[in-house]
């Protein structure tokens, strides 16, 4: 789990338990909590891509992850990994050169002095969404589904 930005790290936690199945918080060092909320919590470097590294060289096929990094998605998908965004929506092989694309040319667009609105509030129903999709998969997993 990338948990420096993580908007549902204790709705995560919270659902894992009910399933008895292991967390792996990944997070920088800069963003150190005093309070663990649960979980195995590992610290990496603050260099940009150290979370992801660590995750990528971690990951194996069948575990899950949460991410909203689109590269990260990429290369976790190739090892077989499910992966979801926080706000509950599953990466799969099918969309993401799409997906890459579009980040690609959003990156072009910036470069040049084109900036958007930067992404949508997260709101409730993104949050319910993790919450139902999160437990899905979980369910699959479990055999409970």
């Amino acid at each position: 789990m990338d948990a420096d930005s993580c908007p549902v790290k204790e709705e995560i936690v919270e659902i894992s338990r009910g399933f008895g199945v292991s967390l792996i918080f990944v997070a920088s060092y800069n963003h150190v909590r005093n309070d663990s909320l649960g979980g195995s919590w590992h610290y990496v470097d603050s260099d940009k891509e150290a979370a992801d590294l660590f995750i990528m060289n971690h990951a194996n096929a069948g575990d899950i992850a949460v991410t909203q990094d689109i590269g990260l998605a990429s290369t976790l998908l190739s090892k077989k990994v499910t992966v979801l965004d926080p706000r509950g929506n599953l990466y799969e092989e099918k969309d993401i050169e799409s997906a890459l694309h579009m980040r690609y040319l959003s990156a072009k667009a910036r470069r040049s002095g084109k900036y958007g609105k930067g992404p949508k509030p997260f709101t409730r129903e993104d949050r319910i969404r993790f919450e139902k999709n999160f437990i899905k998969i979980l369910s699959k997993i479990k055999g409970d589904f």
